[in-house]
């Protein structure tokens, strides 16, 4: 089969499948920073000192070429926009391998019963007129006016 046939053919099949899970397929540039912030002199010092040897960073310019692709294409470029993700799925494996292979604690299904219990008294004074409660007022519509009248923007200099 010559090239051009196997470009045609290419080109139809990917307009007409479309990609699930797009929304993994982060804006283009940031593959691009990832890689010369990988490739920076601080970067392989940290990978030479944490590993004893630089980290391949070639998997940033790769999904930063296929995402162009995808993005050039309007989106029709599913061949390339399949790479990014499944790139994107292994590199959120990874991240993920240490909790998957945790076995210590065991993951709750629902939230506790009493999650959502009031503080304790100790907790509540200590937390009385702080930025964070008045902040809480205000946006639930309980600020008073003896409250207002208590804050200062008065700065001696």
């Amino acid at each position: 089969m010559s090239t051009k046939t196997e470009n045609a053919e290419r080109k139809d099949a990917n307009t007409t499948v479309k990609l699930e899970d797009t929304w993994a397929i982060r804006p283009c540039h940031l593959y691009k920073d990832e890689h010369d912030d990988c490739t920076s002199f601080k970067a392989r010092f940290h990978q030479y000192f944490i590993h004893g040897r630089d980290t391949d960073c070639s998997q940033w310019l790769t999904d930063f070429k296929n995402c162009e692709r995808y993005a050039q294409s309007n989106g029709n470029d599913v061949v390339a926009g399949a790479a990014v993700i499944k790139s994107e799925e292994q590199r959120r494996l990874t991240r993920l391998r240490a909790h998957y292979a945790n076995d210590t604690w065991t993951k709750r299904k629902q939230p506790p019963e009493d999650w959502a219990k009031p503080l304790p008294d100790w907790l509540q004074k200590r937390n009385e007129n702080t930025y964070l409660e008045l902040k809480q007022k205000e946006l639930l519509g309980e600020t008073t006016a003896s409250t207002e009248e208590q804050r200062s923007f008065c700065a001696i200099m």
